[in-house]
């Protein structure tokens, strides 16, 4: 097949990740509506972004804290090796309850808590009642957050570039460029990056650029191995009422 022979055959789909403590963040807005939103929970600006971000149609994530081995400060709803199997559910729960359009979840940091075998037990099982997918951002080599949601049948996909951990022009030119190679090469890619200002410009500016190349920008939810009925909790009120890493 010659390169360009079947237009925009290859995917890309990019989540901004981190959201919800910067009033910068709110940039992220203006980015095009198929870049995917994860936001963290229980934040000064998560809920009120993520519903901004709903109403004008993009997908939108919740960025679920989990615990690293470097002992980094969580934040609000995080998760860690010490608590129970209702303390990891509750905390879910009210997670969502805070981001409630989230479609699915990413882990922020977790380099420890996603090499555990019960504790990412008992997350997928939350995932997976709420018919939601996951995305591993591969914050360790040893995760396992992967292979549990195989066992339980629930749509994952996985982290393969992260985008912006250099946030120069060249950083960011030279990840730009793998992520096009990757996606010529493969057919489809998830990257990740961050709502920082040099980022969110890079992106305005060369986006237009995957088009070009042949690829398409899509949301998260476009590229999961099989599709699942998602149903968050304002959809569901429809229908009754009128139916970083590190």
């Amino acid at each position: 097949m010659f390169p360009g022979s079947h237009v925009n055959a290859a995917k890309v789909a990019i989540i901004i990740d981190d959201i919800g403590y910067r009033q910068s963040d709110e940039a992220v807005l203006t980015l095009p509506n198929n870049i995917t939103l994860s936001v963290l929970p229980h934040t000064p600006l998560g809920s009120s972004v993520a519903h901004i971000a709903h109403e004008r149609g993009y997908e939108v994530m919740l960025h679920l804290p989990m615990q690293a081995l470097n002992g980094k400060k969580l934040g609000p709803g995080g998760i860690t090796n010490d608590m129970s199997e209702m303390d990891v559910k509750q905390t879910i729960n009210q997670a969502f309850e805070n981001i409630p359009f989230a479609k699915g979840a990413n882990n922020h940091m977790g380099s420890l808590l996603t090499q555990l075998d019960e504790p990412m037990l008992w997350v997928m099982e939350s995932l997976k009642q709420k018919r939601l997918y996951f995305v591993d951002s591969i914050t360790t080599r040893y995760t396992k957050a992967g292979s549990t949601a195989d066992k339980l049948g629930i749509p994952r996909l996985k982290r393969q570039i992260f985008l912006d951990n250099d946030v120069s022009q060249a950083g960011l030119e030279q990840q730009f460029e793998r992520l096009i190679a990757l996606a010529l090469r493969q057919g489809q890619v998830v990257a990740i990056a961050h709502p920082h200002p040099e980022t969110i410009e890079y992106l305005k500016r060369n986006l237009p650029r995957l088009q070009q190349a042949g690829i398409s920008l899509v949301k998260v939810s476009e590229l999961l191995p099989y599709k699942i009925a998602v149903s968050t909790k304002q959809e569901q009120i429809g229908k009754d009422v009128n139916i970083r890493l590190q």
